[in-house]
């Protein structure tokens, strides 16, 4: 069975710790590809927030990754993409529940406020919880605008 391919980004802010969740990434055996930022040197969120999102839109991958200060410029742009549900999570049971009930895959972390260690649980939280579906199909299909 082929590793599941992971996109993560990251803007200057959420740089460092990305660094730090792409190499868990790669120790838990997943297929992680970077698209950046390469250092942290300022940088433009929506830069790397794009990209990411289209893998997910055009199902290149079905789950990414993406880090900044607050997680909210990323999830900002993220969501702007069809079929794209970027949520911020700053603690594992948010992780875990936008899993189960919104059926989110793009886990955004707010570098700035979150610990690496933090980091790390609320990401193994969105990895390995599964969308519950049921009830919540219905709400999450009404997302996408005209359904």
């Amino acid at each position: 069975m082929m590793a599941e391919r992971i996109p993560i980004a990251s803007d200057h802010a959420g740089f460092e710790m990305k660094e730090k969740i792409k190499a868990k990434l790669t120790a838990m055996g997943y297929d992680v590809h970077d698209l950046g930022t390469t250092s942290a040197a300022s940088t433009d969120y929506p830069d790397y927030a794009h990209p990411l999102a289209r893998e997910i839109e055009s199902g290149a991958a079905a789950r990414g990754v993406l880090l900044c200060g607050t997680g909210l410029g990323m999830s900002y742009a993220a969501n702007r993409h069809p079929n794209v549900r970027a949520a911020v999570a700053w603690l594992p049971e948010i992780a875990e529940l936008a899993r189960k009930h919104n059926d989110a895959n793009v886990l955004v972390l707010p570098a700035r406020f979150v610990s690496e260690a933090d980091g790390e649980q609320i990401l193994a939280r969105f990895l390995d919880t599964k969308f519950e579906g049921g009830r919540h199909q219905p709400r999450v299909d009404k997302i996408e605008i005209g359904k």
